[in-house]
């Protein structure tokens, strides 16, 4: 005979294999999501309106001039009236044959790798120490960027002035007694270059120091307190936490500089004009394009000339984006990196 309670237990059995079974099949249910709304007519106007008058200044005054630059380069055109006289790739074929376009070419290479060289190590160093807490920081800081803000034109005239024969350079180093060093210092063909490259670091070596000073602003103090805590002397605080944070900073930075050697053209064209650069060894592809196409009247070919030009830039940029700026992108999107 069974007790009360063994059948209290029994009659409660199924039951509360029921509500269990109830509860699982209630959790086995997924809730129901709702649907997210689109975007609405109120913000799609909006966005028209915010972003439509940049989209279009965009479409008319870089995509248009490119795709009329590439097909004005199939034709030889004298920079009026319709162009009907078609040439096909000939135009082309004769700017990578021409030993002028190959030689300024190279002109642009060595000016965008000689000022990574020399400005990069001279702007990173400029940052550091103006990024320490000393007296005039303000007033240095201005002075250095001061050359950046001035017209192109200014700085070539002024620069042509004090570099050529008789000019204030070699004026000075007669009265300082090393006459002996005086050159000729903008028609030589072996330091032409290195004039160029002397100038363009004291044109643009000031942006560079304000970019990695926004670099270093960027960097917690707390990291160098810690490591000068442990032992760690200031060199090696930079050199183990400073500069590699700076780091996307610097490749930035490599970027514009490469692509703005590569476009190279008012400091050239204003210190040694168009037919002493190709003399003095400073020509570049702008240049190029200016003597061979506007003032040649040949408009075709120097359309031609800036297809080419851009194709060079365009491909520079892709390959630095996929090698060097790709994770310094994807660490800024999904901030798994750094």
């Amino acid at each position: 005979m069974t007790s009360i309670s063994e059948n209290l237990r029994a009659a409660q059995g199924p039951r509360v294999d029921l509500e269990a079974g109830g509860a699982g099949a209630a959790a086995s249910v997924p809730p129901r999501r709702r649907r997210p709304k689109g975007i609405g007519w109120r913000m799609r106007l909006e966005i028209v309106a915010l972003a439509g008058p940049a989209l279009i200044v965009f479409l008319v005054f870089v995509i248009l001039p490119v795709l009329l630059a590439a097909y004005y380069g199939f034709f030889s055109w004298a920079g009026y009236g319709p162009a009907t006289d078609f040439v096909g790739l000939r135009n082309y074929i004769t700017i990578l044959q021409d030993s002028a376009f190959q030689e300024a070419l190279k002109h642009n290479v060595i000016i965008a790798v000689l000022s990574l060289v020399i400005q990069g190590p001279l702007a990173i160093g400029l940052a550091l120490l103006l990024n320490r807490k000393m007296r005039g920081q303000s007033a240095l800081r201005v002075l250095i960027f001061v050359p950046y803000v001035i017209s192109e034109v200014v700085v070539g005239l002024g620069w042509s002035l004090m570099l050529q024969s008789g000019g204030a350079v070699n004026g000075l180093l007669e009265k300082i007694g090393l006459g002996s060093l005086q050159q000729d210092w903008l028609s030589d063909p072996n330091i032409a270059i290195w004039s160029l490259l002397l100038i363009i670091t004291w044109k643009y070596i000031g942006f560079a120091v304000i970019l990695f000073l926004a670099g270093l602003q960027g960097i917690p103090e707390e990291l160098s307190e810690a490591a000068s805590i442990d032992g760690a002397s200031y060199w090696q605080v930079q050199r183990t936490i400073v500069l590699p944070l700076l780091g996307p900073t610097i490749r930035i930075w490599a970027f514009l500089s490469i692509i703005g050697s590569f476009q190279l053209f008012d400091l050239v064209y204003i210190i040694w004009g168009q037919y002493v650069a190709s003399t003095a060894g400073t020509s570049t592809m702008a240049t190029y394009m200016v003597a061979n196409g506007r003032n040649a009247g040949s408009y075709g070919y120097g359309n031609a000339v800036a297809v080419v030009m851009f194709v060079i830039s365009l491909v520079i940029a892709l390959l630095y984006q996929r090698f060097l700026l790709r994770r310094d992108t994807d660490g800024a999107i999904s901030g798994s990196k750094i």
